[in-house]
């Protein structure tokens, strides 16, 4: 039989081909290699991040603190280790800007910082908790990590007493009792100020989540500017809500 010489060529070199490999003793490229299994621990292991802090920042006011108006700035008042209402100093932390912490304070007007130094006189701690006020909605959101956990319904500032919007913090835990029944069981004393207070109103400017003896006008327009609320949800808040956390409102 006549073998072609195209076909006679393509043979030969197969063949060459096999010869040089087997001569050589390497492993044809898709022979899979050898898997070599390490024991427990042995290599390079890679170190896991640490994990991201979650929850809101607090600055535990543990001796007498100046305070500025920016960070290293020149000192502008004191912060005490309690607050005009007697409960520990515990402030939130919204900014920070080197070894200083911009805190948010019923000793500034609403939305303004007051900047405190991160040194012996202040330890930082966090929470999960806070409070997010809707105006619109009328409602409160108690939350933790972010996740709803309680809903609650309020009463708001009536017209020309509105109930400011902003960022705020939690000061003082109180009981209503001590302050008449118009405050309910329970009051939550925010930082903020109500800066348009009813005409003859003596109960002062600061902001607050309390309870109330007049249970219809939960939500309706008709507070001085503090959030009204059932005391059965004051007390729930009383329980979970920590001083120094975040309570956010807006319109």
């Amino acid at each position: 039989m006549r073998v072609r010489p195209s076909l006679l060529l393509v043979v030969t070199a197969l063949a060459a081909f096999f010869v040089a490999q087997t001569a050589l003793g390497s492993t044809p490229v898709d022979t899979p290699a050898a898997v070599v299994e390490l024991a427990p621990g042995a290599g390079i292991t890679a170190q896991p991040r640490p994990p991201r802090p979650q929850g809101h920042r607090l600055a535990v006011v543990r001796h007498d603190i100046g305070i500025s108006d920016r960070p290293g700035g020149p000192g502008t008042g004191t912060l005490a280790t309690s607050t005009e209402f007697g409960s520990p100093q515990v402030l939130g932390v919204a900014a920070s800007r080197g070894d200083w912490l911009g805190v948010v304070t019923s000793e500034r007007p609403n939305g303004r910082l007051a900047w405190v130094r991160r040194d012996g006189a202040v330890t930082v701690r966090r929470t999960r908790w806070s409070l997010h006020a809707d105006l619109s909605r009328r409602s409160v959101t108690l939350r933790r990590n972010g996740r709803i956990v309680h809903r609650l319904t309020v009463a708001i500032g009536r017209p020309g007493s509105e109930t400011p919007t902003g960022r705020f913090a939690v000061t003082d835990k109180l009981d209503g009792s001590r302050y008449g029944p118009y405050y309910g069981c329970c009051v939550l004393a925010l930082s903020g100020h109500q800066p348009n207070t009813p005409p003859g109103w003596t109960g002062g400017d600061r902001l607050a989540v309390h309870g109330t003896d007049a249970p219809a006008t939960i939500g309706a327009p008709a507070s001085a500017g503090c959030l009204r609320a059932a005391d059965a949800d004051l007390e729930v808040l009383m329980g979970k809500v920590p001083l120094g956390a975040p309570v956010f409102i807006r319109a």
